[in-house]
């Protein structure tokens, strides 16, 4: 199995829009779970602090193999979530790992 872990850092919002916006990757992220076979597993994580310093939105999803990860990545619903995230994020890290 393949843990897929990404960290997502908005932009500079106000808080009122922040928040929106955060509920609005969060659902179209947790979409993806009934939209793509590959995907296992799919939690998404809020940051309780909404002006954190650090990451904002957590994603973990697990797939049976890194194919099935590959595959994920240039499926027609994900790069629709990954324009989103484009549009609304500055900051991105991952790590994926088998366990």
């Amino acid at each position: 199995m393949i843990n897929h872990v990404v960290l997502f850092k908005l932009k500079g919002y106000p808080e009122a829009e922040k928040e929106a916006v955060i509920r609005k990757v969060k659902s179209a992220l947790e979409a993806l779970k009934s939209k793509i076979e590959q995907v296992k597993h799919l939690e998404v994580g809020l940051n309780y602090e909404l002006n954190a310093k650090s990451y904002d939105i957590c994603l973990i999803s697990h797939f049976e193999s890194l194919s099935d990860l590959d595959g994920y990545r240039v499926h027609p619903e994900h790069l629709k979530v990954v324009e989103l995230i484009n549009e609304t994020t500055v900051e991105r890290a991952a790590v994926d790992f088998e366990f």
